[in-house]
C-alpha cells in the first residue's frame, strides 16, 4: 500500500487491469479519465457517476462531471446488470438504493401506486468523520434527508418511476434494515408476489427469500441481500436487509468484477466476515 501520485498511473497500468475507486464524489470524478485512459477498468463507489442526467447529478451532488468519460456507464446493480467485459467504467450503486432496488424490481409490473421506502442504517453509512450526532454513544434513532437525501433519485432512476424515500439513522454500527410498502393492481395475490421474486432470484446466489422478515444481525459481515415479501389489505410490504459496508458497496464491486471476467458472481463472497 502507498499514497496515490498521479506519476505513479503509467506504473500502475502496468501492474493491474482493474481499480476500486473508494473516494470522495469530485476526486473521483477527476481521477476516473485518467484511470480509464490509461487502459484500466474502473469500478467506482461514490456517486460521481451513478446519475445519468448530468443536470441531476449537478443538482444533487454539487458539481459538474468532467474529463473524457464513456458515453453510456453501466449501473452496476449487479443482479440486474449484464456487463461485457468491455466497459471501461462501471457505476457502484449506494447502499440504501441497493436494497431499495433489489426489494422492488422484480414486483414493479404488480404495483399500482408509488412506493414508500423507510430504512434505516447503522452509523457506519455516515463515514468515520468525528461528528456528535454520529458518535456510536449520542446516537438516537432518527429520520434525516428527509425528502432530499440524493440516494432518492438513484432510486428513481433504476426503477423508472418515483418514490418516497425516508432514511433513518440507528443506534448500531452497520447494515441496513427496510421496510417498503406500495399498493398493489387490482387481483394480485401473494402467490403473484412470491412467483415474480421466484423468477428473479432464484439462480441469483447473494439474494435469499425468507419465509421471515430478516434482522440486521443476519446479513452483518456477508454480501447477501435478504429480502421477505408479505401481502395485506392489497398492499405489498418488503422487509429486506444487507450490510451497507459489503452488500451496499466493497462486496457488490468484487460481484460486478466477478461478472466483467466471467467468473461465478459469489467468488470470495460467501465466507461470513468480509471479501475473500
Amino acid at each position: 500500500m502507498q499514497p496515490w501520485h498521479t506519476e505513479l498511473l503509467s506504473e500502475l497500468a502496468q501492474q493491474v487491469r482493474v481499480v476500486f475507486l473508494a473516494l470522495p464524489h469530485e476526486a473521483s470524478a477527476e481521477l476516473a479519465p485518467q484511470l480509464i485512459a490509461a487502459g484500466l477498468v474502473v469500478f467506482d463507489l461514490s456517486g460521481a457517476f451513478r446519475l445519468h442526467d448530468a443536470e441531476e447529478h449537478e443538482r444533487v451532488y454539487g458539481f459538474r462531471r468532467s474529463g473524457a468519460l464513456p458515453q453510456q456507464i453501466p449501473y452496476g446493480l449487479a443482479e440486474w446488470t449484464t456487463l461485457s467485459g468491455t466497459e471501461s467504467l462501471i457505476a457502484v450503486p449506494g447502499c440504501y438504493p441497493t436494497v431499495a432496488n433489489l426489494a422492488l424490481k422484480p414486483v414493479l409490473p404488480l404495483l399500482a401506486g408509488t412506493p414508500v421506502i423507510n430504512a434505516v442504517s447503522g452509523v457506519s453509512g455516515a463515514g468515520r468523520k468525528a461528528a456528535a450526532h454520529t458518535s456510536f454513544c449520542e446516537v438516537s434513532l432518527v429520520a434525516y434527508g428527509v425528502a432530499s437525501h440524493r440516494h432518492q433519485p438513484e432510486i428513481a432512476q433504476a426503477l423508472g418511476r418515483d418514490v418516497i424515500f425516508v432514511p433513518h439513522l440507528g443506534n448500531f454500527k452497520r447494515g441496513i434494515l427496510a421496510t417498503i410498502h406500495a399498493p398493489l393492481k387490482a387481483g394480485v395475490s401473494m402467490d403473484d408476489v412470491q412467483a415474480a421474486y421466484q423468477q428473479a432470484y432464484t439462480k441469483q446466489p447473494l439474494v435469499r427469500l425468507r419465509q421471515q422478515p430478516p434482522a440486521v444481525n443476519d446479513v452483518v459481515g456477508t454480501a447477501y441481500c435478504d429480502i421477505y415479501p408479505v401481502v395485506a389489505q392489497q398492499h405489498l410490504i418488503v422487509c429486506a436487509a444487507i450490510d451497507n459496508l459489503l452488500k451496499g458497496a466493497a462486496a457488490q464491486a468484487v460481484q460486478l468484477a466477478n461478472q466483467y471476467y466471467g467468473l461465478a458472481s459469489d467468488t470470495g463472497l460467501t465466507q461470513r466476515g468480509g471479501v475473500v
